[in-house]
């Protein structure tokens, strides 16, 4: 799909949302500083979006198709069910470390979305959930898709709290995460 002229000033927008949202709060964060922060007026943001919700909503739908997507793709590249798992928990914490500001919004600011943005999120983070339900259950046969589900959140929970409290270097910390989150799913195949 071609790019529209103002798309690449619409993900700067985001980007700088994305920081003030994570650092004051999406309550926190007014026009103005967004405007001042991208260097516009406040006023003249409304010519990209409709307003601070609408950029809050196309940045966690963005996320969250990106995060799909991503997933989506590890699972055509790998055939056996331990490589889908290892690539779909390396894909996460990649994802985790790079974006902690995107992780914060959407835990502490997605409600601030409309009902039906909030809804395709949820849709997009279901379809992702689906990805990871599927592989655990190809790696351990016997766990059902409800352990498989809860396992799958506890690791998200697990590589989604650590950006920030990373003390270790980048590769470091993606080690420690993949092989925290791979035992810990392996964990959750003996509780059935």
């Amino acid at each position: 799909m071609p790019r529209r002229p103002g798309d690449d000033r619409r993900e700067e927008i985001i980007t700088e949302a994305a920081t003030l949202f994570a650092r004051n709060g999406f309550h926190g964060t007014s026009m103005d500083d967004l405007g001042t922060a991208v260097g516009m007026s406040g006023p003249g943001l409304y010519r990209h979006f409709a307003g601070k919700e609408a950029i809050l909503s196309q940045m966690l739908i963005d996320i969250s198709r990106r995060l799909l997507a991503g997933g989506q793709e590890r699972v055509r590249q790998h055939q056996q069910p331990r490589d889908n798992l290892a690539a779909l928990v390396n894909f996460h914490v990649d994802f985790a470390l790079d974006n902690p500001e995107l992780i914060d919004v959407q835990v502490r600011d997605s409600d601030a979305m409309s009902v039906e943005d909030q809804r395709t999120v949820r849709r997009l983070q279901a379809q992702y959930v689906a990805l990871w339900v599927e592989a655990i259950v190809q790696v351990w046969p016997h766990t059902s898709s409800a352990t498989a589900r809860a396992a799958a959140h506890a690791a998200f929970g697990l590589i989604n709290s650590t950006p920030h409290s990373a003390r270790l270097t980048r590769p470091e910390m993606s080690h420690l995460l993949q092989v925290m989150a791979t035992a810990g799913l392996a964990a959750a195949s003996g509780v059935e």
